[in-house]
Parts: C-alpha cells; structure tokens; sequence
C-alpha cells in the first residue's frame, strides 16, 4: 500500500473538516480501529506522526481490524512532525487525561462540539489529535492545540483504549455537525382492520365454545373483553393469523363437554 510522503500540502476534502492525528502509535491494531471508528462516523482524514512501524498502514492486523475501512488507510498519510500533520487546520484539540498548570483550556467534547460546529457549514477545519498508548500526548505537543479534550469518565477509572477514545468523540463530532438519521431496520407493521379482528372474535368464539369454555346461553361479557382487548393490543394481521391458526387447532380437538363458569364474568 503506497504511503503518502511527509508535508502539509494534502489538505482534507472539503465535505470533511475533520482530521485524526495519531502521535507514536505503538499497536497496529489501533490503527485499524481508528480507521473504522472513522470511516462509520463518516470522516476520512487519517495522518500519523511518526508510528512505532513504518509499514503499519499495510500491516495484516491493521487492515484485519479495519474491517471494510480499507479506503481510509489508502488515503492517510504519515509525516515526522505533528506540524506537518496540523497543516490546514484551524483549530486543534489535544486529547488528554493529566491535569496540566499551565496549557490550553480543558473542555467536554459535547459542549466545545456545540460550539465548533455553529454555522453552516462550519467555519473550522479540526483536528483531533491522541497521543501514544503509553504515554499519551507530551506537553509541546498539547501545548500547540487551542483546546484539551477530557472525555467524562468514571472518577475512579478513566482509562480508554485509543480507539475507543477516537469512536467517542468522532460520535459526538458528527453528531454537532448534523449526524446521520437512522436507517429503519424493520418494516412497519400492518394493522389489522377492525373487520379482521371481528371476523378473529367470531372464529374465536365457535372455537371456545367448542373447547367447553364458553356458554352461548351464558356468554356474559367475554366476547366484549376480547374485542377490547385486541383494539388495546393493535394486533396486527399477522397476529390476526395466528390467533386464527389457534381457533382452527382448538376446533379440531374433541368437543368438550358443557361449558365451566366464567371466572370474574359479569352480566
């Protein structure tokens, strides 16, 4: 896979005003994540600063946890300096967990989003830059973005694998920038018409009085009940269906004999 040489000369496309920096990235799989955090998010402007592996962009573990984002390592580019790597963005925002005294002010993603993404289309080319596994971002390194991100995270434990670190904030970007509709996964159901669910009460009714339990001299209020129910329920005309299936299987049993009382009936 051809690697793009170092420089600040490819900017991103227009439609992106995103970039991923990753500073000495040790672990080849986190690339891959990254990519594919990316890619689901939509946004496609990978660069690295100075990775533990050369040729990590074509690493067999890279592209395994890519998983279909295998356009977004084609496409990003590694370079030796973060400044190489920050060229055409207006504003920076440093990823980190260490309280520092002096450096940029720190800010929850959502809000500092709320406020980068105002106007149409936003005027900002940003940058999200996260530093290595290890050791995360050094100070001259923090100390060039114009915001620190601090991801809020149980007091306790705050660590975050790199890629998990890069999905969340690339979520809560898209989503200051518009986000995405969900997509339906399931049809909606078609009800029943109230003429099914009658013709479901009659066929019902034959079918318990069949079973024994139900007195055409006596029906009291049971017949009413169901219908209340069924208009309650919204069933559907696949469940209209079923239900039918059931009355047809009670049918083909042996007739049972005089009917038992009702339990909680009225007149």
């Amino acid at each position: 896979m051809p690697l793009a040489s170092s420089g600040s000369e490819q900017a991103a496309p227009a439609s992106d005003p995103t970039r991923f920096v990753l500073i000495e990235t040790s672990h080849p799989g986190n690339v891959g994540s990254t990519a594919r955090a990316m890619k689901v998010m939509g946004f496609r402007d990978l660069v690295l600063v100075r990775p533990r592996f050369a040729d990590v962009l074509s690493q067999e573990e890279t592209v395994a946890m890519a998983s279909g984002a295998a356009d977004i390592l084609a496409r990003a580019r590694i370079v030796d300096r973060l400044e190489d790597a920050l060229g055409g963005c207006t504003f920076v925002c440093a990823t980190a967990m260490t309280p520092r005294d002096f450096g940029p002010p720190t800010r929850a993603p959502r809000e500092l989003f709320a406020e980068l993404a105002r106007g149409e289309p936003t005027r900002h080319q940003v940058a999200l830059v996260f530093g290595s596994e290890r050791y995360g971002m050094a100070n001259e390194d923090v100390y060039r973005a114009h915001a620190v991100l601090s991801i809020p995270t149980h007091p306790s434990y705050g660590s975050l694998n790199l890629a998990q670190a890069v999905q969340l904030l690339a979520y809560d970007w898209r989503q200051a920038l518009g986000g995405f509709e969900v997509a339906p996964r399931t049809a909606d159901p078609r009800l029943a018409d109230a003429q099914a669910v009658q013709g479901l009460l009659g066929h019902l009714e034959t079918s318990l009085v069949h079973l024994g339990y139900l007195d055409p001299a006596s029906p009291k209020k049971l017949m009413p009940r169901l219908n209340q129910l069924f208009n309650r329920a919204g069933l559907t005309q696949e469940e209209v269906h079923i239900l039918r299936g059931i009355a047809r299987a009670i049918e083909k049993t042996p007739a049972a004999g005089p009917a038992a009382p009702i339990l909680g009936g009225d007149e």
